[in-house]
């Protein structure tokens, strides 16, 4: 439905306004609003716990890792749950709430290594839990042939939110003289108002097709037999399994540029700003040259990213280009990725197929940062670099070759 038959936006105008719908918006607001809170967190605890805790980067990685594949399984479970009983907002909503509860866990957490790893793991699978519903009300809610801006206008959204949750960390930090515990108060404060924002403005969207009775799990895996989804699902996977994690991103920046402390919670904006910028222009352009020629344009992107990363050069401008880089990443591969699968998939199995996909992704950043926290400690940050960005490169190289081909919206 477009946001032109919707009471609640009946006054929006433009061009954005004519081809998204209402719910994609309410959605997007969401997003912002949450993020706002994730990222006032998330954007001082990588250094809080190498510099502040002392950990190595293996021990970062088991945790970062922790933090990248607690949301595997329950992305399956949150997908089948919501096409199961029908409920997309209800599951979404129930995965909201249990990301802002999680924020309060960390004041009991203090200093304790595996109590920050145990509220990151429950904060990670409330977001493994909603990701697939709220993906696939967004589908629901567009029209196929504008799937890539749909999604893009979202990701813009959300990442508003990613670009604001540091900068509003960093005001609470300052207004507290330093107390951890202000952002986490505030964190939580900030997320409830999502989960209340979610319940008022965002309407579920039970699909038209398909049987009313429960949805089984087996239909769930009987979409890999969709051979076209099958091999999205599996060079998605592949593809995040070469590649590295944006905290591990941060600190080799941290470590290579000399980039200060107090600076360092900045980063997460430049690439924050960027994909704000770029979110739309390119879900646009996927919609009309092709969603897998985009999703695969961003990875040789991010291979030129770590290239520069452990590259000869240095100075301001080299980590400011890396930002640049990342950024174009995440806007050419989030939603666009999404988009590409939901019109292999059926109405009644959408959330359950983007969990599958989502789940691969899950499943191999974690094996990721566990392998790239190795092979830092065992070799250093600058031939680890050198060997993911060649592995990610060639594995690009040969996804834009024996690639999916794409399903007409």
């Amino acid at each position: 439905m477009y946001l032109a038959d919707t009471r609640a936006a009946g006054t929006t105008k433009g061009k954005i306004g004519r081809r998204v719908s209402g719910n994609v918006l309410a959605l997007g607001m969401v997003s912002l609003v949450t993020d706002i809170s994730a990222e006032m967190v998330t954007a001082v605890l990588p250094l809080y716990l190498v510099v502040g805790l002392g950990l190595n980067p293996l021990q970062f990685g088991l945790l970062d890792g922790l933090y990248a594949g607690a949301t595997a399984l329950v992305r399956l479970v949150g997908g089948h749950a919501a096409d199961r009983w029908r409920r997309l907002k209800a599951v979404a909503g129930i995965g909201y709430g249990l990301s802002a509860a999680s924020k309060l866990g960390l004041l009991a957490a203090g200093s304790s290594v595996p109590a920050i790893g145990a509220v990151l793991a429950v904060d990670r699978a409330g977001k493994g839990i909603r990701t697939a519903p709220r993906d696939a009300l967004i589908s629901l809610s567009s029209e196929p042939e504008s799937l890539g801006r749909s999604f893009g206008v979202h990701r813009a959204m959300d990442t508003i939110g990613a670009f604001l949750g540091p900068l509003v960390a960093m005001v609470v930090l300052w207004g507290s003289l330093g107390d951890y515990s202000s952002v986490f108060v505030t964190s939580f404060c900030i997320a409830t108002i999502g989960v209340l924002v979610l319940v008022a403005f965002v309407r579920d969207r039970p699909p038209t097709e398909g049987p009313a009775k429960p949805v089984p799990v087996r239909s769930m895996l009987q979409l890999l037999r969709i051979p076209g989804f099958r091999r999205l699902c599996g060079w998605a996977a592949a593809l995040a399994l070469i590649s590295v994690t944006d905290s591990f991103l941060y600190l080799a920046l941290q470590r290579n540029f000399d980039v200060s402390t107090t600076m360092f919670p900045l980063l997460p904006l430049g690439t924050a700003g960027v994909y704000l910028l770029l979110a739309v222009p390119l879900g646009r352009l996927a919609d009309k040259y092709g969603r897998w020629r985009v999703f695969v344009g961003g990875h040789l992107v991010m291979a030129t990213a770590l290239g520069l990363v452990c590259g000869p050069f240095g100075g301001w401008w080299i980590a400011a280009c890396v930002l640049v880089l990342h950024g174009v990443f995440y806007a050419a591969t989030d939603g666009v990725l999404m988009a590409a699968a939901g019109p292999w998939l059926p109405e009644h199995l959408r959330a359950s197929g983007m969990a599958l996909i989502q789940t691969g992704q899950a499943l191999a950043r974690m094996v990721s940062a566990v392998l790239f926290g190795l092979a830092w400690t065992l070799w250093d940050l600058r031939p680890t670099m050198l060997v993911v960005a060649g592995c990610l490169l060639l594995v690009t190289l040969a996804a834009a070759v024996i690639k999916p081909w794409e399903k007409p919206a």
